[in-house]
């Protein structure tokens, strides 16, 4: 799907000069509810004929259920250095202030292993809430298209992030990449102000240190480029 291009617009600000091949997997969205074993074997699949085809220096897996999933497959496959998208939940423990902390994703991606050993690892004292959406990533299509959902929608898929047991939530992780497009909304919605962690940021800070060795072109970019995988 869209949450791939909330990734892209800050690793573009990082290198400007590259050259850019947005794969854009609409004929497997949404990825949340499929059999694990399907989308593993569909994300190498789509994966490596983008890498066979376009020889890229690095992929950045924008999405944090196929990141949580297959990173290590497809590490373990390929060459290419990958940079994935998993929930930020050490940065957002570091910056806690009342320690409570809520993740806010997909539901494959909250009922992951994967994001539990974050927390086992990285929680350094904070309560994490595990909030999985079943309509958020649908909404934030929406929004891009220009018919965004209605408030009524959103609110309960939010709502849960929202603690106070005397310490109230300050700081929600967006787990997944389309929830960025929606984060105005979540700022009206929010019964309190909180801190919206998007992670994009830091996967192109990532990016720009692994690619640090390739100087910039001497020749302007070619524009980007997107691939879509119903020939749409």
């Amino acid at each position: 799907g869209v949450g791939g291009l909330t990734v892209f617009r800050e690793i573009v600000k990082v290198r400007p000069d590259a050259r850019y091949i947005y794969v854009a997997d609409d004929a497997g969205f949404p990825y949340g509810d499929q059999p694990e074993t399907m989308l593993i074997a569909r994300i190498i699949d789509v994966l490596g004929e983008a890498i066979v085809e376009h020889r890229p220096d690095l992929a950045v897996i924008a999405c944090n259920t196929a990141s949580t999933l297959a990173l290590a497959e497809l590490r373990a496959r390929f060459s290419v250095p990958f940079v994935g998208t998993v929930p930020a939940i050490k940065p957002a423990c570091g910056q806690s202030k009342t320690k409570r902390v809520s993740v806010l994703g997909t539901r494959a991606t909250v009922s992951r292993e994967y994001t539990r050993a974050l927390i086992r690892e990285f929680a350094a004292g904070c309560e994490v809430a595990l909030i999985g959406s079943a309509h958020l990533a649908a909404c934030a299509e929406a929004e891009l298209s220009g018919k965004p959902a209605a408030d009524d929608v959103i609110s309960p898929e939010i709502n849960g992030c929202f603690i106070d047991d005397g310490r109230r939530t300050d700081t929600v992780v967006l787990a997944c990449t389309h929830y960025p497009l929606l984060i105005e909304r979540f700022k009206t919605l929010a019964p309190w102000p909180v801190t919206w962690l998007d992670p994009a940021p830091a996967i192109a800070r990532r990016v720009a240190d692994l690619l640090q060795t390739r100087p910039p072109a001497a020749t302007p970019a070619l524009p980007p480029q997107i691939v879509f995988t119903s020939g749409k």
